[in-house]
């Protein structure tokens, strides 16, 4: 193919995108075009229990390839053998939480039995990760005033979940996928570690919070629901600020492409990108650019206003960010 018919084929490829569609052929040639960037209208909260486990580096990767981020609710005894693996999922960008120390019973426990469950975990967690946990959640789900005030007493938040994915039931790709369907702004599913179903839905289940402009988000150690990754408010939240960020295509080449940002409702924002892998941003203009991982992008005001660009090397994947934003 000669350099020519490259420029031409990218814009092409730009024009259909901007059009809203999900591809086109363009002569002989059929192009897989971005996939519509998901325009933050509320977040749900990811969480996987019971690791880490043998596959907890497999589902990382799934996360990090579809541009998820997610919380990990850990258990202290394999934390404590496995401390590389929970070092693994902070370094991937996610959050790990405290999952007890043996996944007892922890209502038929005395409450020093209690404590202590809670607080060896805490330990192995600061030990291997070098963070405390915030956020707790409870085996089996069971809760009760003693438990409540021995979580308290750690500076933990309890966090059940509003959807069961039932994954631990044997539920199949497809009913996980479904079932990550029923989520709705600020609410929480319950998934687990080292269940193949579990991360062969990732892909699917990140396509569908994208169509209904949702977005993985962090838990809020305030009040145990999902929020912006940053801990901004949600969309509409009473008392919060809040701002939109949306995406457009700007210039495309054969191996790259711009993407424009525009920001609204704020003029203190933080924006959050997640990349899906192996796309990398090689520029940004306009904004004040970190970068907490390879995969994630945080863009904050330059001065430049509320419209800011990032050039994205794609390496093969055209599907578009995920994109996320908070008032500061």
């Amino acid at each position: 193919m000669s350099y020519p018919r490259l420029i031409s084929l990218a814009t092409a490829v730009a024009a259909v995108v901007a059009a809203g569609t999900v591809g086109a052929t363009v002569g002989a040639t059929t192009v897989a075009a971005p996939a519509a960037a998901a325009t933050c209208n509320g977040y749900v909260g990811l969480t996987y229990d019971d690791g880490p486990t043998g596959s907890t580096s497999a589902l990382l990767n799934a996360l990090r390839n579809n541009g998820a981020r997610a919380t990990m609710f850990n258990i202290g005894q394999k934390v404590q053998q496995n401390p590389g693996a929970a070092q693994a999922q902070i370094s991937a960008g996610m959050w790990v939480g405290n999952h007890s120390w043996t996944h007892p019973h922890l209502t038929q426990l005395s409450q020093a039995q209690m404590q202590s469950e809670l607080s060896q975990t805490q330990n192995a967690i600061r030990s291997a990760t070098g963070t405390t946990p915030r956020l707790f959640r409870p085996p089996y789900g069971e809760t009760n005033g003693t438990l409540r005030s021995v979580e308290q007493s750690l500076g933990l938040t309890e966090v059940i979940w509003d959807v069961d994915s039932q994954d631990w039931n044997g539920a199949s790709t497809a009913a996980i996928v479904q079932a990550a369907g029923r989520l709705t702004n600020g609410q929480v599913i319950l998934m687990h570690d080292g269940i193949q179903n579990t991360i062969n839905a990732i892909p699917q289940i990140m396509s569908g919070l994208t169509s209904r402009n949702l977005c993985p988000g962090m838990i809020s150690p305030s009040t145990g629901r999902a929020v912006a990754p940053d801990g901004g408010s949600n969309p509409g939240n009473p008392g919060g600020g809040s701002c939109t960020a949306s995406l457009s295509a700007g210039q495309s080449w054969s191996d790259r492409y711009n993407l424009n940002v525009s920001v609204t409702g704020s003029t203190t924002w933080t924006v959050t990108l997640n990349i899906p892998s192996p796309a990398r941003v090689i520029n940004t203009w306009n904004i004040t650019a970190s970068y907490p991982n390879q995969q994630t992008l945080v863009a904050r005001p330059s001065g430049a206003g509320n419209n800011f660009g990032i050039t994205i090397q794609h390496n093969g994947n055209w599907t578009w960010p995920t994109v996320s934003c908070s008032t500061t």
